[in-house]
C-alpha cells in the first residue's frame, strides 16, 4: 500500500515537472532579434561622405527605413533606437 502511493507520488511529481517545463519554454517565447547583417547604411559618394539612406531593424527590433538607396553603401551593425529603450 506505502509503495503504491509513493509511486502514484512520485508519477504525480514527473508529471508537474513536465508541465511546468512546457509552461516555461512557452511562456518564454520565440526570440527574434535584429539582423545587423541586413543593416544598410547608403551614402552620396565612394568617399562616404554624407548618409543619404538607412534600411535594416535597429536593435530594439524596429523597422529603418528612411532616405534613398546608391551604389555607395555599407551594411551591417546595430542602428541606435530611437526613441532609446527607458
Amino acid at each position: 500500500m506505502v509503495r503504491t502511493t509513493m509511486r502514484r507520488r512520485a508519477i504525480l511529481a514527473l508529471v508537474l515537472l513536465g508541465f511546468l517545463t512546457v509552461g516555461t519554454l512557452a511562456l518564454r517565447g520565440p526570440e527574434t532579434g535584429a539582423a545587423p547583417a541586413g543593416n544598410c547604411t547608403y551614402y552620396n559618394n565612394a568617399n562616404h561622405t554624407q548618409v543619404v539612406g538607412q534600411f535594416g531593424y535597429d536593435c530594439c527590433n524596429n523597422r529603418v527605413a528612411w532616405g534613398r538607396t546608391s551604389p555607395y553603401y555599407t551594411c551591417g551593425g546595430c542602428f541606435i533606437c530611437y526613441p532609446p529603450p527607458r
